[in-house]
């Protein structure tokens, strides 16, 4: 097990960052940490990098506890903090070389840090001429210098744009096929995209855990539908399994069901049986997003 929390704790003064928080990671396993901004989650990373010490309970990282041995748990991770620290006047291979010294790693790992995360044809600029995309993936060369079994990123795509969003999820896809890769987040798309499992966190308190395959199962189904005439929303709500049904525009309807299952056969069999002409009828899926929202409100 890569990464277990048990009842983790942290107070700041009278206010209350993280309660009772537990959870574990494998590996190989990206988890996405989701939760609205000031969840907690950045302070759950602290603690796990050893940056912070929490109020009660304990941590390990690769079978080494947070607090008696940080730096068996500091040689175990590779950090890339929200604010990604870099020294702007270095160079991309200066800076990594800089690094590896402290690491005591070799040039050859420099080397295959730098094409694994596609920075060959930067390496020979300043970090200051990069644009947030390098920068970023400097910052994940960094924390993959001395090849750490557990990658613990904070925000890893904030301020990207949609082709740097792109390249640095297929490459933190692609470490995490090796190693445990634990990202914080509240954007729910990147976890979608990147992540085989999601712990969504709200006022320091885990509030789901589970995998991404999973949770789509759990999403309710939303059929829209175009009638030739306007029909009563109480004459719609006799379809089984309805949760809701809104008329959204003229004859559009946006009938919503309590079940994962597709319900377009059951709403033309409807229609068919009650001798109501269809003009059109599309399947609408809610969101992991709304489901955040609805987990986090």
């Amino acid at each position: 097990m890569s990464i277990k929390v048990e009842n983790i704790t942290k107070v700041y003064g009278s206010q209350k960052a993280l309660n009772n928080v537990s959870f574990s990671v494998n590996k190989p396993e990206i988890v996405g940490f989701l939760g609205p901004n000031g969840a907690g989650k950045s302070t759950m990373m602290k603690i796990l990098t050893t940056f912070l010490s929490p109020t009660e309970g304990k941590a390990e990282v690769n079978g080494y506890s947070v607090a008696l041995h940080p730096k068996k748990v500091q040689q175990s991770v590779g950090y890339l903090p929200e604010h990604n620290p870099l020294y702007l006047e270095q160079y991309v291979r200066e800076y990594l070389e800089f690094n590896a010294s402290i690491y005591k790693v070799t040039k050859t790992r420099i080397e295959d840090v730098i094409t694994l995360t596609g920075l060959t044809a930067e390496s020979h600029k300043k970090i200051g001429e990069l644009s947030k995309g390098f920068r970023q993936r400097v910052g994940l060369a960094n924390a993959l210098l001395h090849n750490p079994d557990v990658l613990i990123l904070d925000e890893p795509t904030t301020g990207l744009d949609p082709n740097q969003l792109v390249e640095v999820r297929k490459l933190i896809r692609s470490i995490g096929q090796e190693k445990t890769v634990f990202l914080s987040t509240h954007i729910m798309q990147e976890v979608e995209a990147m992540c085989d499992r999601v712990i969504i966190i709200n006022k320091g308190e885990i509030v789901a855990d589970k995998k991404i395959k999973d949770l789509r199962d759990e999403q309710e189904q939303v059929v829209v539908v175009e009638f030739d005439y306007r029909i009563e929303t109480a004459f719609l709500q006799r379809l089984p399994n309805v949760k809701t049904v809104v008329n959204t525009f003229d004859f559009i309807y946006e009938i919503t069901f309590s079940t994962p299952d597709d319900m377009r056969s059951q709403v033309f069999d409807f229609a068919h049986d009650n001798a109501l002409k269809i003009l059109q009828l599309n399947q609408k899926n809610t969101s992991l997003e709304t489901l955040f929202r609805e987990l986090t409100s």
